[in-house]
């Protein structure tokens, strides 16, 4: 999963037809967790751009997006927040593929 680079490259990014955007942080032990399974969670969702964005190097991006618990996930597609998976919960793999399918639909 590529790793988002800066504010500009965001900003650019959502006009895709569809991108994923995967917020955590490498001390969060839950978005640990999870690593493992995205590179198959991305390949059964191929027609998704899959981005990670490190919530402490982009902290003011994750204010402006009421981004308070990771690992989270948003959809954007066309510039539109399309479909969100933001908590600080635990998530598994069974409820990101979920995510990602209801996403599809949007």
């Amino acid at each position: 999963m590529e790793q988002l680079q800066s504010k500009e490259q965001f900003d650019k990014f959502i006009h895709g037809d569809g991108v994923v955007f995967m917020f955590s942080a490498g001390w969060c032990p839950d978005c640990v967790v999870i690593e493992p399974h995205l590179p198959e969670v991305m390949e059964q969702f191929s027609e998704f751009q899959f981005y990670k964005v490190n919530r402490d190097d982009f902290i003011d991006l994750c204010q402006e997006l009421d981004i308070f618990g990771i690992p989270s996930f948003i959809v954007f597609k066309n510039g539109e927040e399309v479909h969100r998976f933001v908590s600080k919960d635990r998530k598994t793999k069974e409820e990101i593929v979920n995510f990602l399918q209801e996403a599809k639909g949007k």
